[in-house]
């Protein structure tokens, strides 16, 4: 059934990972990172949500991406809106201390358009992509589109995220050496609510 395609990818995002064995084999390319995917409360969006959180390890206090995140179920697709956060600073570190996770409201996110990732399971992995064109990022003076695609399983997840110009469409930020490879160190899908009556 497509609740549990839901159900199945939110246990498998649930959780802390990271890519020290990438950083590790090639740090000139690949900053050691931990991402974490913390499930939200059932009635934060009356189903499935999560905080989310990028760090560097050197450095657990200053996310450099945070985000407020809803499942969707459309049809055979997962799709997975995206909330900034309007004061980010005051929730560093939410994913890891439950008491600042509680403190995140309605009032403190806002949608970010055009920025959802759709995911659809593939075999024994789940693919995501960004939703078109249109996630707009301005960086370095120009105006870029997210590209995004994810591979997720039940212990790793594989993010490549560029911005193209808008314009000539051509590389402006994110990798050029391939994805990021992390793979979880610890799991939160017992936290993850029951969507199903």
């Amino acid at each position: 059934m497509a609740e549990n395609l839901m159900l199945t990818l939110a246990h498998w995002m649930a959780g802390e990972f990271s890519n020290q064995k990438q950083a590790f084999a090639d740090s000139q390319n690949y900053a050691h990172i931990r991402v974490f995917f913390r499930p939200l409360p059932r009635e934060f969006f009356d189903g499935i949500g999560f905080y989310s959180e990028q760090v560097y390890n050197h450095d657990l206090w200053t996310p450099y991406r945070q985000g407020v995140h809803r499942f969707v179920l459309q049809g055979e697709e997962i799709y997975v809106e995206n909330y900034g956060l309007k004061d980010r600073i005051v929730y560093a570190g939410a994913a890891r201390e439950p008491a600042i996770l509680k403190t995140i409201t309605h009032d403190s996110i806002e949608r970010r358009y055009n920025c959802s990732m759709v995911f659809k399971r593939e075999g024994n992995l789940f693919r995501g992509r960004v939703e078109g064109n249109c996630c707009l990022i301005p960086k370095y003076g120009k105006q870029t589109y997210l590209v995004s695609d994810v591979e997720l399983t039940e212990t790793t997840f594989f993010s490549l995220d560029r911005g193209l110009d808008v314009n000539t469409h051509e590389q402006v930020w994110g990798s050029k050496s391939g994805p990021l490879k992390f793979e979880k160190c610890q799991s939160f899908a017992a936290e993850v609510p029951q969507i199903m009556p």
